[in-house]
């Protein structure tokens, strides 16, 4: 269990090596953040593809041989962004780093299945926090490396890092034989009936989406604004992700609360920490501070429904846990591409107050449908 939190730890921040690089990688290929913005949007799509096409394998494929091949491949994919030439080619290797680093959606349920059922709680609180953490750790790191190494140092050490653990997994990790008989093709046709049949599912998963937007379109973009309107450089920039400490300390106390109060009034009073967030970092022009504070307030928002949204869609259909979380990570990853790519265009055509009002838009229309979802006869 130690080596499988130590592998989500080191593998699940890598889709957010690139946040506060993206100022430094655009100057060394002479590119705007209209063009870097693909590096963070390919990365988002590509972990929604690995989600869409590789998490519902773990039904019917050993999941220690998944984890070992995603590990290799995403090894691969870090050196080949290291080594990359041309901004092009360093956009497809952040799409290969996000099909191949979502590998923690097979490392939480073998960790349920492994654990002993008066444990499994704990082991999985366990193995959430190693990825929280791990996402929290790689902002910062790549940030300080970028600062005072190169954007490209960070790639090789974080690939470094997961040969080291990889190779612990391949020693200690036991085969686990597959739960399901039914074809490739019947478990992706599956995912589709699922989201058409439970309303539990496809509610919360379209919330997640126009939430994704909002958290996609300020991680892609707060370093293109730090350099522009306060000279941070990718060191600073990686110093903001330390407010989502505050995500990760909300999620427990978000949990409670709804066990005590039901998933809606968590979902709604998320939401409008998100609408909070985006109009304290509208003032990010007149302060840093206002930025910290804002990523902070966006990342308790978006931890506080991610807990309740997450553990409704996997009690909607007890038999199909993975493939409802594949549903509802689709979405949520998706949004965070979409709102790469809207955002960094909005930066590029209007500044930073476009990107705030594309975040106040999506986290208003998130609000409706979850306030929609809960009315009489509703999912929640």
């Amino acid at each position: 269990m130690l080596v499988l939190a130590l592998l989500v730890f080191s593998t699940a921040g890598t889709i957010h090596f690139q946040t506060p690089l993206l100022g430094q990688i655009g100057a060394e290929f002479g590119a705007g953040p209209a063009a870097t913005g693909w590096i963070a949007t390919l990365t988002f799509a590509g972990f929604f593809a690995g989600t869409l096409f590789l998490v519902p394998l773990g039904d019917r494929v050993d999941k220690r041989r998944l984890i070992i091949w995603q590990t290799a491949g995403l090894i691969v994919a870090l050196l080949a962004m290291a080594a990359a030439p041309t901004l092009p080619l360093a956009a497809a290797a952040s799409f290969m780093i996000g099909v191949c680093c979502g590998l923690s959606q097979h490392v939480v349920p073998l960790a349920a299945e492994l654990a002993p059922p008066g444990e499994r709680g704990r082991i999985v609180g366990t193995m959430l926090s190693g990825v929280f953490t791990g996402l929290l750790f790689a902002r910062v790191m790549s940030g300080l490396v970028g600062e005072h190494l190169n954007w490209r140092w960070t790639y090789v050490l974080g690939a470094a890092l997961v040969v080291v653990i990889g190779c612990a997994v391949v020693m200690v990790l036991p085969a686990v034989p597959p739960r399901s008989g039914l074809s490739y093709v019947e478990l992706l046709r599956s995912l589709g009936r699922l989201f058409v049949r439970e309303r539990r599912i496809r509610h919360p998963a379209a919330v997640q989406f126009f939430l994704g937007l909002c958290y996609g379109g300020f991680w892609a973009t707060v370093a293109s604004m730090a350099l522009a309107l306060h000279g941070l450089g990718p060191a600073a920039t990686g110093l903001i992700g330390l407010s989502g400490a505050a995500g990760i300390l909300v999620a427990r106390p978000a949990g409670r609360w709804m066990d005590r109060r039901g998933v809606a009034p968590v979902v709604s009073a998320g939401i409008v920490g998100v609408i909070a967030a985006y109009l304290i970092l509208g003032l990010a022009p007149a302060s840093v501070v206002f930025v910290i504070l804002g990523a902070a307030l966006l990342d308790c928002g978006l931890r506080a429904t991610i807990v309740a949204n997450q553990t409704l869609v996997t009690s909607a259909v007890p038999d199909a846990r993975s493939r409802s979380m594949t549903i509802f990570t689709a979405h949520m990853w998706g949004g965070n591409a979409v709102g790469a790519l809207i955002a960094s265009a909005a930066f590029t055509q209007w500044g930073w107050s476009g990107v705030c009002a594309i975040g106040i838009a999506a986290s208003t229309i998130a609000l409706v449908l979850a306030r929609m979802t809960n009315r009489p006869g509703g999912s929640h």
